[in-house]
């Protein structure tokens, strides 16, 4: 931890001024240094880039962004649609319209309000700005003076949040809502409508197929519609029948990252997918996909994954019936043209297309999104004359950030596997005290002058690549709480019996029950006793960038996913509606908050209103942060000892950090800027 703190500091020092000069905007740490030129240039953030490329910060928090997801240049001129969900609320969404022109602050206005889950923007045939909602597809003109009397529904009624599956089930909240589309060259439109589940698995024995899969209007599929003559969409009105669709393709669980050589549908050119696949507890399964789309193809979800792996709940399906032997000897089944990093989430997907990189030219970007060490990046495929990357024999390696072995080959069952080898435009993102917020990029675009800009929805910002001269700056260390600090946090809980106890409960009831399986195995493995588990469960949720910051239990991702609060989508999926059908599961979410507010013996103290930021320091007297009034710390010495006038308080690894302080000995704050918790 020491030492990754002294090269955070050296590394903002060759970058940047003092810390104490630096701007801090949606988490990321702004000097003087810019990225692009003219009017273009904005604040340069620390990202690890490719050499010859640099980030610039165009939108931020205090730009009004709460959710972005996607972008799209308007046709012709320096304006900028951006989709901004709001958060997972089904009327949160809005249209805005980015003038990265306009003063920091003031560079989004609103178009449209109150739209529900928007995600895709893609600029049609006819030259005109289309968008998607959970279950339409709409164009309108986002520079009228009324952009909301332009809106021209040409699509609706699609599945979308609310559906009802085949046997009459009915689902408040289907788990995919969100509508990526792509025209081809002849007017064509491909809509991506992802699966209501992440698995389908139903209770045991399942015997049938996935039936919400299934029928001329399966989900976890690619809906294929076509304009009448003259390759354009009429606006439907009241009464007009909904258009007809066509299943392109199934078994594609969510359809993100969609991708279409200009070419397509010629023969032979490429029509490609970015597979988010199934969760399964294994950091390294399964892979995440590249699927080269064929009309009529089924690609294996939920009954295949990686290359050819049959999923174990659906023996019995794949023993007989329509999908017997599907995963292995099939026609039907298409495995997927390459495999991508496992857990990389791809959620966005093109071909670059620009003057300012011409190294860029036709290749193939993907973004991933996925929080985990094989995500938060930007990759770069060569391809070939008809947009395939161009695969390599095994063994294939890829990055996965700060882990012990910093590749990994990829890998099915079987082994190593063939796969498209690539290149990382952002190749770091991880969190790092000081410089940046962990990223995770969403959507992506080509302006016309060739730039790439990205929405990053985790931090609301809005990132535009350009250019950058000389030698790209050293990556930026991995910044995680230290091995000694998880060690001294899990002796303060074992020595609390009341805190030995919430652990146990909410090992019991809430990840064994709940969270296994899903996102992780949180380090359980068969034949622990109940005290391992405990203490495995609790070193898991500590190792967990930004899950807990002991004694303040508001301001750790911990509570804010288990409660739902914030843009992210709650946690475990289906959590809405625990608190009603399960008892004590209320009681349970309180149990968590206790644990991590009593985890450090001492007094808790809220940092006084007033000044919007207190600064902290080390014992040293060296300068390490800010930290936002009403924040709640830990406070062990009232009167330090070593500081006269100052309180010492424990609060490691603390997201306020400059980066140029170790946390192992606490910080010291001026004892006037605390008052009690009340």
């Amino acid at each position: 931890m020491c030492a990754a703190a002294a090269v955070t500091a050296v590394l903002l020092g060759l970058a940047s001024p003092a810390a104490s000069d630096q701007l801090r905007k949606s988490g990321y740490a702004v000097g003087p240094e810019t990225c692009g030129s003219g009017d273009l240039a904005f604040p340069r953030v620390q990202i690890d880039m490719k050499a010859g490329f640099c980030a610039g910060l165009v939108g931020s928090e205090e730009d009004h962004l709460k959710f972005p997801r996607s972008i799209i240049q308007v046709p012709g001129r320096e304006l900028f649609v951006v989709a901004d969900m709001g958060g997972w609320g089904h009327t949160d969404g809005r249209l805005l319209l980015l003038d990265p022109h306009a003063a920091s602050g003031h560079r989004s206005k609103e178009l449209l309000t109150g739209v529900e889950y928007p995600f895709g923007l893609v600029i049609g045939p006819d030259k005109k700005l289309y968008a998607s909602s959970a279950e339409t597809i709409f164009r309108f003109d986002p520079l009228a003076d009324n952009p909301r009397s332009t809106v021209e529904t040409i699509i609706r009624h699609m599945p979308g949040r609310r559906i009802t599956l085949p046997d009459g089930t009915k689902l408040e909240e289907a788990a995919h809502p969100l509508k990526q589309f792509v025209f081809d060259k002849n007017g064509r439109l491909f809509v991506n409508v992802g699966a209501h589940s992440d698995d389908c698995i139903a209770p045991a024995p399942i015997t049938k197929p996935c039936a919400p899969a299934e029928g001329a209007s399966a989900m976890a599929a690619l809906w294929l519609f076509t304009p009448p003559s003259g390759g354009v969409f009429p606006a439907l009105k009241p009464g007009d029948p909904d258009p007809a669709h066509t299943i392109y393709a199934r078994g594609l669980r969510n359809s993100l990252a969609l991708a279409l050589h200009p070419n397509f549908p010629d023969a032979g050119y490429a029509f490609l997918q970015g597979e988010n696949g199934r969760d399964l507890p294994d950091i390294f399964k399964p892979n995440e996909e590249i699927n080269a789309i064929e009309q009529g193809r089924h690609y294996g979800w939920p009954y295949c994954y990686d290359l050819s792996t049959p999923s174990p709940e659906f023996k019995l399906v794949l023993q007989s019936g329509i999908y017997k032997s599907l995963c292995t000897a099939s026609a039907l089944y298409k495995q997927p043209f390459s495999l991508l990093p496992p857990h990389g989430a791809p959620l966005a997907m093109l071909y670059y297309h620009g003057v300012r990189f011409p190294e860029l030219e036709g290749k193939l970007l993907i973004g991933l999104h996925g929080y985990r060490p094989t995500g938060s990046r930007v990759l770069i495929y060569d391809v070939d004359d008809h947009g395939f990357p161009k695969p390599a024999p095994p063994p294939v390696r890829y990055h996965v950030s700060c882990a012990a072995d910093p590749t990994h080959n990829f890998q099915s069952d079987a082994g190593d596997v063939a796969a498209a080898p690539f290149d990382e435009l952002i190749a770091g993102w991880h969190r790092v005290n000081g410089a940046r917020p962990q990223g995770a990029p969403v959507g992506m675009t080509v302006a016309e002058d060739g730039a790439i800009w990205l929405v990053e929805d985790k931090n609301q910002t809005i990132i535009r690549i350009d250019r950058a001269a000389g030698d790209p700056p050293p990556p930026l260390p991995c910044d995680v709480r230290s091995q000694a600090l998880i060690d001294q946090l899990a002796a303060f809980v074992a020595k609390d019996p009341q805190n030995k106890l919430r652990l146990t409960t909410l090992r019991k009831n809430l990840v064994e029950k709940h969270c296994v399986g899903c996102h992780s195995d949180f380090g359980l493995k068969a034949g622990q006793s109940d005290a391992d588990k405990d203490a495995t469960v609790l070193r898991f949720m500590l190792s967990q960038d930004g899950w807990i910051y002991p004694g303040d239990p508001a301001s750790g991702r911990l509570r804010t996913r288990l409660r739902g609060i914030g843009a992210e989508k709650l946690m475990p999926p289906g959590g809405e509606s625990l608190p009603k059908t399960e008892p004590g599961y209320a009681a349970l979410l309180t149990t968590a908050d206790l644990l991590v507010a009593r985890m450090v013996p001492g007094t808790p103290m809220r940092i006084k209103p007033g000044l919007p930021q207190r600064k902290f320091f080390s014992k040293a007297n060296k300068e390490c942060g800010e930290i936002p009034a009403a924040k709640v710390v830990v406070v062990t010495q009232r009167n330090a000892v070593d500081k006269p006038g100052f309180s010492r308080f424990f609060r490691p690894a603390d997201p306020y950090l400059y980066g140029e302080c170790s946390d192992d000995d606490g910080y010291y704050i001026r004892q006037d800027f605390l008052v009690p918790v009340q």
